[in-house]
């Protein structure tokens, strides 16, 4: 009896889902659970809810506390931090390239170093030469990647995508589903995962 797969909605921009894209692949190892990687964008979210940027900008008090949480939970998990100097951070493109390579072998590691980009090296993501960079050092086609990223067609996925996301609930990252059951959160990633092998495929 195999593990159920797990659904992994994330956003380049998010600083939580950055921990959880770092960590995912190996966790859901050990467990024996597929990973089925869903990017998406938060800003047309937000903005069904009348916000027109993140809630850790628009409520300081709660941007304050993410910024020393993260600090924690970065020392927690072993991973570099530094605290962007722009956020939320413009992730279309990174976005697009994840949604080509989501059932590809290349995905966790693009996203991983995407991420460590913008949360580890307070670096822009969302543009052609950081792209490129990433997708050449992992040895792939990178204008060959992009020309399919920046297709009408793929353009229109993604935005079928986040309202896939919108449709199910999602009203932040990042999110897991397992089946029907939602669990949101980093801090959540690990009951989601024991709930794939409890209920199995």
């Amino acid at each position: 009896m195999s593990a159920a797969p797990i659904e992994f909605w994330f956003e380049f921009a998010s600083n939580y889902s950055y921990l959880s894209v770092m960590r995912i692949e190996d966790c859901a190892a050990r467990r024996g659970v597929q990973v089925r990687w869903k990017p998406f964008l938060l800003g047309p979210i937000f903005r069904s809810f009348g916000w027109q940027t993140s809630p850790f900008v628009l409520q300081k008090a709660k941007g304050d506390y993410v910024w020393q949480d993260m600090v924690r939970q970065c020392r927690k998990y072993d991973l570099a931090w530094t605290r962007p100097s722009g956020f939320p951070r413009s992730s279309l493109l990174p976005s697009r390239v994840a949604l080509v390579g989501a059932e590809q072998d290349w995905i966790g590691a693009y996203c991983r170093r995407v991420m460590s980009i913008n949360f580890g090296e307070d670096r822009e993501i969302d543009t052609n030469k950081v792209v490129t960079e990433v997708l050449t050092a992992l040895g792939l086609p990178a204008r060959q990647i992009i020309d399919e990223a920046q297709s009408e067609a793929n353009k229109l996925r993604l935005r079928q995508q986040t309202e896939t996301a919108a449709r199910r609930g999602i009203f932040g990252a990042p999110m897991f589903f397992v089946g029907d059951d939602m669990f949101w959160g980093n801090d959540r990633l690990d009951d989601a995962l024991d709930h794939c092998v409890q209920a199995p495929a």
